[in-house]
């Protein structure tokens, strides 16, 4: 009763409408794990008692963000405290008054003072138990991270009528996880409804030093500079503290090492702390809270969502800063500004040519000019570290992978650069896969030439997957787009709907017969038609030889498809081309599970999508995890390129939308088992090679592609004969 009670003082009043974005909720006596509300409010949510999960949701979001900010002030304000400091590093002068027993004591008794003052801060922050009763397990730290609370908020809200909140809880998880499949779908569905307005679309975790980053940035671009200035500042002091904030988040308590540490570990030979001396333990401990404090600036320089940093993200703000201050007449601050860039970069010569002219400009005045103190102190605090960091690498054995490119070459000590050096060489510099080899060198299909392996499985992240260029030259490729362009029937396979994945394009559709068929009658040229039939058969025997050398693989069914984006309906359009799924089993992204049952293609063993241009936007085929959500790969579609993979549950896939242009692909499965071979290609094969008009009533009438799954799935189970005749066009990427 008592906890229902606390969770009723939660919620907001009936008649009492919630502000923008997440109204601030009473505070509990004494805080709440974070890791105990989230997992209540999933409970809750499961339940669909929606209110009760909002409620735990928020209340596990600001119990996080209380935690970290009282880690962060505790631990500075017991630096500051008098009695708290760590003793001077003991002087080799023989006349120093520190010998290593009294400095011992002196540091493990300023440790101890230390640790008793963030003890009783966080006990006055946190409650009796302190930061101990408050710890998250890493998988909580990365819900947390991917933002994920808001997800089920957003879906809470909606449930509640709450529109605004739940299109701001959405765009919050969207903007962290752009390429998350569902928030997608999501977010076309709210910018479509009625009644949301544009300001709904809000980030509730924008950071204050992103926020006002891009608000100076678009300043800048407007030329309103006195405007931007202030802006540029904060974003600077606000960077800043954020790196601070990154860097107390080290100082917290130590994880056990997942799996894959562990067995890294064990690869690099590091002992565990649980098997080291006191000493070893200590600077085991100290080394990993150093090598965080460095990624604290890499972190605090990407975006949510992003994978990689703004690249310098500090020395390219002072360098706007400079330019701003230049350009207001603001001649002292911009040289400050230019000078703390030059801690950073020495010997860079545009930094040098401003500081060159600032100095002519302001005459002796500059002689009593500095660095920003604020960067002076955040550079010798980072060189301090990394002076730590490489002399332990170089005597303790242990790796640092210094994140920054400004670090000195003299900061490295000698017997570590050359090491370093040969490492660099031999690590890839760049994003490109390396260079194709040969399918000739591993399979015997001379008649092959010019197909190269560009990507393998591990490459792609999964399992029997593959990227093979060079079926097709661009020639062949014109001919077959020509031919889709003749001949391909609107909605082919799907009930002639135009529009069968997405209302944003419409979909085309070729069958090897109906080509035949057209190229019989002379209504398309026989060379496009024949053209269809021998690509295909390549792209078959190389599947065949790359993923089933021990057995034939026959062709099942064959289509020439094509997608094109409609004009005027791709403004903040975010839904797929065509759905996440597996080509032989019912994927079911919940469970992770994929059902080999009807009306799923069971007999279908690898998939093959041949690719005839790029000269589009979007249409980039994906592999994702079971769930449907995770992306795995990536990859752009272009003339004679095929992407072979096996047809099951290992393989879930996906097309990105297609925003300009017109996408066309040759979309081929294969089967081991000859019954289900295409029958349609044999009379497609005789038509081509027949020299005169057959009789009346020779040509099978109609198209042989048959309707979505979707209707079969609503109708009695067919039979086998119905099945093969009416098989759909299904999955066509």
């Amino acid at each position: 009763m008592l906890s229902l009670l606390l969770l009723l003082l939660l919620l907001p009043p009936q008649d009492c409408a919630e502000p923008l974005g997440l109204a601030q909720l009473p505070r509990l006596a004494p805080l709440q794990s974070p890791d105990l509300l989230y997992a209540d409010g999933l409970r809750a949510y499961a339940a669909g008692a929606w209110e009760r999960a909002v409620a735990l949701l928020r209340e596990a979001l600001r119990s996080r963000a209380e935690v970290g900010r009282a880690r962060r002030d505790c631990g500075a304000w017991c630096a500051a405290e008098p009695g708290n400091e760590l003793p001077p590093v003991p002087s080799s002068d023989p006349g120093s008054d520190f010998s290593p027993g009294p400095w011992e004591r002196l540091l493990l008794r300023a440790a101890l003072r230390r640790a008793e003052c963030v003890s009783q801060c966080a006990v006055r922050r946190l409650g009796p138990r302190g930061a101990a009763g408050h710890r998250a397990v890493r998988a909580l730290r990365d819900a947390f991270r991917r933002r994920e609370p808001y997800n089920y908020l957003q879906r809470a809200y909606y449930q509640l009528k709450k529109l605004d909140l739940a299109v701001a809880a959405a765009h919050t998880f969207y903007v962290a996880n752009p390429k998350h499949i569902q928030i997608r779908e999501d977010m076309v569905k709210y910018h479509r409804m009625s009644g949301v307005q544009r300001q709904s679309f809000r980030d509730l975790e924008n950071l204050p030093h992103w926020a006002a980053y891009d608000e100076g940035l678009e300043l800048l671009k407007r030329q309103e500079v006195a405007e931007a200035l202030p802006l540029l500042e904060e974003a600077l002091r606000e960077s800043l503290a954020q790196m601070e904030s990154c860097r107390a988040e080290c100082e917290g308590p130590e994880e056990q090492l997942t799996e894959e540490e562990e067995e890294k570990a064990e690869e690099e030979e590091v002992q565990p702390e649980s098997q080291s001396g006191l000493y070893e333990a200590i600077a085991g401990h100290w080394i990993r809270v150093l090598q965080c404090r460095q990624r604290c600036p890499g972190a605090v320089a990407t975006r949510p969502g992003q994978d990689s940093p703004v690249p310098d993200f500090l020395p390219s703000q002072l360098w706007r800063l400079q330019e701003a201050h230049a350009q207001m007449g603001n001649l002292s601050q911009a040289m400050e500004n230019a000078l703390s860039i030059q801690l950073f970069y020495p010997e860079d010569e545009a930094v040098k040519e401003v500081l060159d002219k600032h100095q002519k400009l302001l005459g002796e005045q500059s002689a009593d000019l500095s660095a920003r103190e604020d960067i002076r102190h955040f550079v010798l605090q980072s060189v301090g570290e990394k002076k730590l960091l490489y002399y332990a690498m170089e005597h303790l054995g242990t790796s640092f992978k210094d994140p920054d490119p400004w670090t000195p070459e003299d900061l490295i000590p000698e017997g570590l650069r050359k090491k370093l050096r040969e490492d660099q060489e031999k690590r890839p510099w760049d994003s490109r896969p390396p260079e194709p080899e040969s399918l000739a060198k591993w399979r015997d299909i001379h008649f092959l030439e010019g197909v190269t392996l560009t990507q393998d499985a591990a490459q792609l992240n999964g399992s029997e997957r593959a990227v093979l260029d060079g079926l097709l030259s661009p020639a062949e490729c014109e001919i077959l787009l020509q031919l889709a362009k003749d001949a391909a029937k609107t909605g082919d396979g799907y009930r002639s709907r135009r529009s069968p994945h997405t209302p944003h394009e419409h979909f085309e559709g070729l069958t090897v017969l109906r080509a035949a068929q057209l190229a019989h009658s002379g209504a398309v040229g026989r060379r496009g038609a024949k053209l269809l039939l021998e690509a295909s058969e390549r792209a078959r025997t190389l599947t065949q030889a790359y993923f089933s050398p021990e057995g034939p693989l026959h062709l099942s069914f064959t289509h020439l498809v094509c997608r094109s984006a409609i004009d005027g309906e791709q403004e903040q359009r975010m839904d797929l081309s065509h759905p996440v799924h597996a080509d032989n089993c019912l994927l079911d992204p919940y469970s992770g599970e994929c059902w080999k049952e009807p009306p799923a293609y069971t007999h279908r063993d690898y998939s093959g999508l041949l690719y005839l241009n790029d000269d589009f936007q979007g249409g980039d085929l994906f592999f994702t995890e079971p769930d449907a959500l995770t992306v795995t790969a990536q990859v752009r579609p272009q003339c004679g390129r095929l992407v072979a993979f096996s047809s099951g549950g290992e393989n879930p896939h996906g097309v990105w939308a297609v925003t300009k242009g017109r996408r066309c692909t040759l979309a081929l499965w294969h089967t081991r088992a000859p019954e289900h071979m295409e029958q349609d290609r044999a009379e497609a094969e005789i038509l081509l090679q027949e020299q005169e008009e057959p009789e009346e009533g020779e040509i099978p009438s109609g198209d042989s592609s048959p309707e979505p799954p979707s209707a079969l799935g609503r109708r009695p189970q067919p039979t086998r004969l119905e099945v093969e005749r009416q098989r759909p066009a299904r999955e066509e990427l």
